[in-house]
């Protein structure tokens, strides 16, 4: 669990009549990494922007280490957030940008000298004091903004998209060195990307958002492995999403086929929605599985292929490193334990149970 260093405690935000925050609670924990994920305009950048104190909510408080920061200016906040815009100081050279914040508040000059060397260290770019920001690559001068905000010592670390200017491999290579960064400093960081693969790589929890509300929090194993509903599922990797009726505990009727399933508690006869990973359908000869099907798409994506299997009027989606050609008879299993089942959500953005991160 952890001790709670921030409450986001009935946060709405509204801009022009239209609520982008509604009635949000939502608690980070110490020493945690944890990501906003969902798509454009589902409000976690606006969460992001009510903590650092560059948008104050219309409703609710903020609540950081038992105080009431909500009219708190940002400078006098112990958190730093990081752009995905750099903001570096062009006509100042890198050790006068890491320092700004220090000189502003009256360190002495060794002590100062001390921090640049100690975050230029962390963020493997020793030696860089004197460069100038425009002779920098964007990885390195997305270090360079995240050893600004370091040095000032704050208990949080805001990330904005930091990484989404990058290209692929920097980007992967800098979500290493986040994880590395977080450990090595022992603070939180609260990290915002609609990128799936980023949240499930660096976070130890990961919120998703859709349309001001929040829909599921969990480990990146939980949210992969038991979206708690289609929105989940169809966000995080790819998803055969089916609807199906729960016949009773542990048996589950798809396209008028009976599938086994592991799922309780959903009562008798009821509409439910079935969610099916790709990698889980496990494809064989014709008559050996539960259903039959053919072939209809191939892509080779490197670790695997991805196929469209035609079967019960539905396409499909299978990953495996068995390749089926188009047009080749197939069947269809999968195990019992990789069928999840989910309730039906009343409404589209029908919010999930929340609570502690």
């Amino acid at each position: 669990m952890g001790n709670r260093l921030i409450e986001l405690q009935h946060i709405t935000k509204i801009y022009d009549g239209h609520k982008v925050l509604d009635d949000l609670d939502l608690y980070f924990n110490e020493n945690k990494f944890l990501t906003l994920l969902g798509p454009s305009g589902c409000g976690k950048t606006t969460t992001l922007r009510i903590l650092g104190g560059f948008e104050t909510p219309d409703e609710g408080h903020v609540i950081f280490n038992g105080q009431d920061i909500t009219a708190l200016p940002p400078n006098k906040r112990q958190l730093n957030t990081v752009f995905q815009k750099y903001a570096l100081f062009t006509h100042m050279n890198i050790a006068e940008n890491i320092a700004f914040g220090l000189k502003i508040s009256g360190k002495s000059k060794a002590y100062i000298d001390d921090k640049i060397k100690y975050a230029l260290k962390l963020v493997n770019l020793d030696g860089y004091e004197k460069r100038m920001p425009d002779s920098l690559s964007g990885g390195q001068q997305q270090r360079i903004a995240i050893a600004r905000a370091i040095v000032n010592e704050p208990k949080v670390l805001l990330l904005d998209e930091p990484l989404g200017a990058l290209d692929l491999k920097l980007r992967q290579e800098m979500q290493y060195e986040l994880i590395r960064m977080k450990n090595e400093l022992g603070i939180t960081f609260i990290y915002v990307t609609h990128d799936q693969e980023e949240a499930l790589t660096m976070s130890d929890t990961i919120v998703v958002m859709n349309q001001g509300y929040i829909q599921q929090i969990g480990t990146p194993e939980d949210i992969y492995n038991e979206p708690t509903n289609a929105f989940v599922a169809d966000f995080i990797g790819d998803s055969n999403i089916f609807p199906g009726v729960m016949l009773e505990d542990k048996l589950v009727e798809l396209f008028g086929i009976v599938f086994p399933c592991v799922d309780i508690g959903f009562g008798h006869n009821r509409p439910v929605d079935v969610v099916i990973r790709p990698e889980d359908v496990e494809l064989g000869a014709p008559g050996k599985g539960t259903v039959d099907g053919v072939v209809s798409h191939l892509i080779f994506k490197g670790v695997h292929y991805e196929m469209e299997v035609s079967a019960c009027g539905r396409e499909w989606l299978v990953q495996s490193t068995r390749m089926h050609p188009v047009g080749e008879q197939v069947s269809i299993s999968v195990d019992p334990f990789n069928i999840q089942i989910m309730n039906k959500p009343e409404s589209e953005d029908e919010e999930a149970v929340v609570l502690d991160v």
